[in-house]
C-alpha cells in the first residue's frame, strides 16, 4: 500500500524521531480486536467459545486483541448472539474516557455503526438512558441492528440533524460523545478507500464540520456534565486545533483522562490523548471536557396511551417470561415497544426505535419479535434450548432450519448459554423465527 506523499511528509514533521517507527508500523498488518458484551457474556464463556486466550488491550477492560489468523469472526454463533463486538482496539478508548455509569443519561451523537454506543450500553447495565443518533438514515439502520444484536434495552436510536436534537434536549444529558466523521488516517492500514479519499483539503473540510458538530453537542450537556470528542485520525487540524477552537468559544474545561493509554496530545491540549500504531492501536484522538456553566434541564417525558393491542401484548409477554411486562408499552402502527424508563418525547426527531421491539400486531394477536429475545437472558425465559457453538443444531438454526424440540409455544434458542433467537415449538418441532436478513449461508 502506497500512502500519499503529502500525508507522509506531514507525519514526518509531526513525529520527528519516531517517524521511522511509525512508517514501519504502517507497513505491517492492521491490529484486530473484539469487545466482550458484559450484558450477555462472561470472559470465560467468550474465550472458550472462540477458542482464544484473552489478550487485553490498554484502552478498555472489556476488549482483547484478536489473533491475526482468526478468520470469519463475524459468522461465529456468539457474534450472532451479541456476545461480542468486533472493534479496532484503540476505538474503545473514547468510551473509556467518557466513563458512563449506570443511571446516567448519555448521548452518542455520531453513533453508526454502533461500536461506541454498544460499549456505552454495556457500561450502563440497563440503567439510565442511551440516545444513539446517526444523521445518515442507511447508517442509522445498521446502528439499530447492532443495538438490537447486543441486547440493549434502554436505548433510543434516531436519525436526526445534530443541531435539531441538541436544541431539543439542551442541558439534558450527563454525558455526550462526539466521535466525529474525520479523514480516517487511523484507518489507512485497513481501509483502502480512506487512503484514496485523503487530501489536505479533505482534512480542512473535516475540521470545519467537526467544530460545527461540537458546537451543537455543547448545548445538550448539562452544567457539570462531560463532553468527549474523538476521531480516528492523526492530523492536528482535526484534533488539537478543533479542541482549542471549541474551548475558546464555549465555557468548558479540558480534563485529564484517568486512563493513561497512548500519549499526551500536542500543545496546549496535552491533557487529551493520542494513539498511534506504535501505541497498540490503529489510531485515535480523545479529549474529555467538562461544562462549567449553563443549565441543567429535564426531559419532557413521552405521553403514552394504552396500546390498542395491550391485552394481546401482555399475553404474549407472559407466555415467554411468566410475568407482566416491567416497562411501559407503546404502540406505533403495528409495532409494540417496551420503552426505557422515563423515555423523552420522541416526535420530530427521526426516531427509528425506542427501547425493545416486543412484537408486531397481526389481526387479533401479537407475534413476538427477535429483538425481544435478543434482549433477554436465558434465565429470563420460561422455555429454552441451549446448544454448543459448534453443534449442528446451532448451524442449522442460523441457516433458518427447523429443530427438534419438546414442549409448545415460544422457545428461546441459546448458544453456550447466551440467547441467540427463538422459535415456536409444536408437535416435537421448533419452527425457526431467526430473521431472514441475519441468517448464515454457511
Amino acid at each position: 500500500m502506497e500512502l500519499p506523499k503529502e500525508f507522509m511528509d506531514r507525519m514526518k514533521k509531526m513525529l520527528g524521531a519516531e517517524y521511522e517507527t511509525f512508517k514501519q508500523c504502517m507497513e505491517q498488518p492492521h491490529l484486530r480486536g473484539i469487545r466482550r458484551n458484559s450484558l450477555k457474556c462472561s470472559e470465560e464463556t467468550l474465550c472458550r467459545g472462540l477458542n482464544i486466550g484473552w489478550s487485553p488491550v490498554p484502552f478498555s477492560e472489556l476488549s482483547s486483541y484478536l489473533p491475526a489468523e482468526y478468520e470469519h469472526i463475524g459468522s461465529h454463533p456468539l457474534h450472532h448472539a451479541g456476545a461480542f463486538y468486533v472493534q479496532e482496539p484503540s476505538a474503545s478508548s473514547a468510551v473509556t474516557a467518557l466513563d458512563p455509569h449506570p443511571g446516567e443519561k448519555v448521548l452518542d451523537l455520531c453513533a453508526a455503526p454502533g461500536g461506541k454506543s454498544t460499549q456505552i450500553g454495556a457500561l450502563l447495565q440497563g440503567e439510565g438512558l442511551l440516545w444513539s443518533n446517526e444523521i445518515v438514515k442507511s447508517r442509522a439502520a445498521v446502528l439499530l441492528s447492532n443495538i438490537e444484536r447486543m441486547g440493549i434495552r434502554n436505548a433510543v436510536v434516531s436519525s436526526c440533524h445534530p443541531e435539531t436534537l441538541c436544541q431539543r434536549f439542551a442541558g439534558c444529558f450527563d454525558k455526550v460523545l462526539v466521535d466525529a466523521p474525520c479523514s480516517g488516517e487511523g484507518m489507512f492500514r485497513r481501509d483502502l478507500q480512506a487512503v484514496e479519499e485523503w487530501s489536505a483539503a479533505h482534512v480542512q473540510s473535516c475540521a470545519a464540520r467537526q467544530l460545527a458538530i461540537l458546537d451543537s453537542a455543547s448545548q445538550a450537556v448539562r452544567e457539570g456534565g462531560v463532553l468527549v470528542y474523538s476521531t480516528c485520525t492523526f492530523s492536528k487540524e482535526e484534533n488539537e486545533e478543533v479542541v482549542s477552537a471549541f474551548l475558546k468559544r464555549h465555557d468548558f474545561q479540558l480534563e485529564e483522562i484517568a486512563q493513561k493509554f497512548g500519549r499526551p496530545a500536542y500543545g496546549d491540549v496535552s491533557a487529551a490523548r493520542r494513539i498511534f500504531p506504535m501505541d497498540g492501536g490503529e489510531g485515535h484522538f480523545v479529549a474529555r471536557m467538562r461544562k462549567c456553566s449553563g443549565k441543567a434541564a429535564s426531559f419532557e417525558e413521552i405521553s403514552v396511551s394504552k396500546p390498542q393491542a395491550f391485552r394481546q401484548a401482555q399475553e404474549v409477554y407472559r407466555s415467554i417470561f411468566g410475568k407482566e411486562p416491567d416497562s411501559q408499552l407503546l404502540q406505533v402502527g403495528d409495532k409494540i415497544l417496551l420503552l426505557p424508563p422515563k423515555t423523552p418525547a420522541l416526535s420530530g426527531l427521526g426516531v427509528l426505535r425506542a427501547g425493545v421491539l416486543l412484537g408486531i400486531v397481526k389481526k387479533d394477536r401479537v407475534e413476538p419479535e427477535h429483538a425481544l429475545f435478543a434482549a433477554a437472558s436465558k434465565e429470563d425465559l420460561l422455555q429454552t434450548v441451549d446448544y454448543s457453538h459448534d453443534s449442528p443444531q446451532i448451524a442449522a438454526f442460523l441457516r433458518g432450519e427447523e429443530l427438534e424440540a419438546g414442549g409448545s409455544g415460544y422457545v428461546g434458542v441459546c448458544v453456550d448459554g447466551v440467547t441467540l433467537g427463538f422459535g415456536k415449538a409444536s408437535g416435537g418441532r421448533l419452527k425457526n423465527r431467526y430473521p431472514k436478513g441475519l441468517r448464515s449461508r454457511r
